[in-house]
């Protein structure tokens, strides 16, 4: 099975030297067809931190899928925040804010749901809704569909509420209509995987949130260790039925290393009724 490595809010300038050596090792294991970085790749968006994720995306060997999060915008330098907030951005990653990501069982579409006008929260407006729409009715019957945000489009918590992204309603309507079998993203720093029907009624049944938690930072969760997601894409034997398996990896401090710790296998649309 081929597979994806979703890293998720490393906060590169909190994070610790054996947890990313560990999932540096993981990555080697693994030989992903791409890391998916969801955003928040560092902590104040500092040269220093952004040279620095660089430096760990090299040493992936594997092509680097990246989007911004809020806080890979500058926070405390107004006039750089204003004026070129992706700046430093993309001297480490590269001018363009929403790759796209495509092999034989994967299509990867990426989404900028940060704004500058905007401390935490995370929009995605009219436009790049239909942009992604668009770009997933190309996908053909193999490709597994993968939208990737930073803010979650669904969360499983009181507490996580204001962290959803706004216009999520627009949008997961649009992009599951157009085949969309997951919606990925990070930013809260809890991993779970939860179908969409659930929280927006006429979802199919086959599209599904995935969150990540915070990779190597020490910004952990009290209950949620650092984590990475691993995304297979199973391949079926009549040609009909898709399935995606997601793996979450901890973090053990006793093993120094990532562990898998849960498996999920989710059933995805049909190719038959696939768009």
């Amino acid at each position: 099975m081929s597979c994806l490595l979703q890293v998720s809010d490393p906060h590169f300038g909190t994070e610790q030297p054996e947890v990313l050596q560990a999932l540096e090792r993981l990555a080697h294991a693994l030989a992903p067809q791409a890391v998916l970085l969801s955003g928040d790749i560092t902590q104040r968006a500092t040269r220093r931190q952004f040279a620095a994720a660089r430096a760990f995306a090299e040493r992936l060997a594997a092509p680097v899928v990246a989007i911004p999060g809020n806080h890979d915008i500058p926070l405390f330098q107004l006039a750089a925040r204003v004026f070129s907030p992706y700046g430093r951005y993309t001297e480490a990653f590269g001018a363009d804010l929403e790759p796209v990501f495509a092999s034989d069982d994967w299509l990867v579409v990426t989404v900028n749901t940060t704004r500058w006008y905007r401390h935490e929260d995370g929009e995605v407006s009219p436009a790049q809704v239909e942009r992604v729409a668009a770009r997933l009715a190309q996908a053909s019957p193999r490709q597994v569909r993968v939208v990737v945000t930073h803010q979650p489009v669904l969360v499983t918590r009181p507490e996580d509420r204001q962290n959803r992204l706004h216009g999520r309603e627009a949008a997961v309507a649009r992009w599951t209509a157009a085949g969309a079998d997951l919606i990925v993203g990070g930013h809260i720093h809890l991993p779970f995987v939860r179908p969409l029907d659930e929280r927006f009624p006429g979802c199919p049944p086959t599209a599904w949130a995935v969150q990540a938690g915070t990779a190597v930072s020490t910004r952990v969760r009290w209950d949620a260790p650092n984590s990475v997601n691993v995304l297979r894409a199973e391949a079926s034997g009549d040609g009909a039925q898709r399935v995606c398996v997601v793996e979450r990896w901890d973090h053990s401090a006793a093993d120094k290393a990532f562990t898998r710790v849960d498996l999920l296998r989710l059933p995805l649309a049909s190719r038959a009724t696939a768009p």
